[in-house]
């Protein structure tokens, strides 16, 4: 007779209702996390929105006799208010365009002036271009019906672009009014996460915050510093070539950047609009500018990236590059810091 059999009973019992406990622990886990979710990205840009712009509010706070509520509420609302516009602008002007363009197609009212020369001197996709040209100037017709499908995959793109845009600009604003919140209880966010950093860190969460808020404000400001070095050279470039309204649409293009949309977006048909007033090769000089213009920042942001940060370069651009292969926009904030966590554990030297 086994006189153990009751308590290996009762031991079996206490493992099956141990089990029983974490699996419902489990399944309420992968329910909050399931349930919270959706909102993950806009907390993520609204902590990183805040870290970037909570120098300038407390600033304008202490101007103000320390009215951060009052502030943090302000830069929502204009900022809020910005995006807004120049969405609107931005959609508003893309239907007429849009409009415009179609009216001229069916009216035939569209002149291609033929191709310069030397035009089939360009390496690589000198003559391609030039026979496209060429036969749009000739038969605009014929080139549409023979260039048709290049043409829908190119509207496609344009239009899937488009259409997450328009997803992106409802994250900022949702972010945007989250980082308010961050920003007008500043110094309590601070202490929560460096408490809950320290749980993890110890003695090194203070100094992991720092690290982690400096590395974002660097990588903001090389972002906020590319936007406004795209927008002011689209400005020199539409003012050459002279675009009505080239103060407005340099707004939208530094909107575009900073939101880290691709301003061809708008300098595109800009571009194909001054073919239609310009001549030849100013406008085609202008159509170079603007592919320029609009991949400057993959040279750029590396570049600005890393200033102001006690970093090597090469870990801020690793950072960077790395994590938005990784998670896309979010991974240029995130990979950085993500590096510079590490650094409080390596050994001296």
């Amino acid at each position: 007779m086994n006189h153990n059999q009751p308590d290996d009973r009762s031991f079996e019992k206490k493992i099956i209702e141990v089990v029983i406990k974490i699996s419902v622990l489990f399944l309420l886990i992968v329910i909050a996390v399931q349930i919270v979710y959706p909102f993950l990205m806009p907390i993520a840009w609204g902590i990183i929105i805040a870290v970037a712009v909570e120098p300038l509010v407390r600033i304008v706070a202490g101007w103000l006799g320390g009215r951060r509520k009052i502030v943090a509420t302000l830069f929502a609302i204009v900022t809020i208010g910005l995006l807004l516009i120049a969405s609107f602008k931005l959609a508003s002007t893309s239907v007429e365009m849009a409009q415009q363009l179609s009216a001229d197609l069916q009216g035939e009212q569209i002149v291609v002036p033929p191709p310069p020369d030397a035009v089939q001197t360009w390496p690589i996709i000198g003559e391609p271009v030039y026979e496209a040209w060429n036969l749009a100037s000739s038969n605009l017709a014929v080139a549409l019906e023979k260039f048709g499908p290049q043409l829908r995959k190119a509207g496609l793109f344009l239009f899937d672009t488009i259409s997450g845009g328009i997803g992106q600009v409802l994250l900022f604003i949702i972010s945007i009014a989250i980082s308010a919140a961050f920003l007008a209880t500043a110094e309590r966010s601070t202490a929560i996460a460096t408490r809950v950093v320290s749980k993890f860190a110890g003695t090194q969460g203070a100094k992991i915050i720092a690290l982690s808020t400096a590395t974002i404000r660097g990588v903001m400001q090389g972002v906020i510093g590319v936007a406004f070095i795209q927008a002011v050279l689209a400005l020199i470039g539409m003012m050459a070539v002279g675009v009505p309204a080239a103060g407005v649409w340099a707004v939208l293009v530094l909107v575009l950047a900073v939101i880290q949309l691709p301003p061809l977006l708008i300098l595109f048909p800009i571009a194909l609009w001054v073919f239609s007033f310009a001549s030849t090769v100013p406008a085609v000089f202008f159509l170079i500018w603007a592919l320029i213009v609009s991949g400057c920042d993959s040279i750029l942001k590396p570049v600005l990236m890393g200033r102001g940060v006690d970093a090597p370069m090469l870990v801020i651009l690793i950072g960077a590059l790395g994590g938005m292969m990784l998670s896309g926009l979010i991974g240029l904030f995130v990979g950085p810091s993500s590096w510079q966590l590490v650094t409080p554990f390596l050994p001296p030297g």
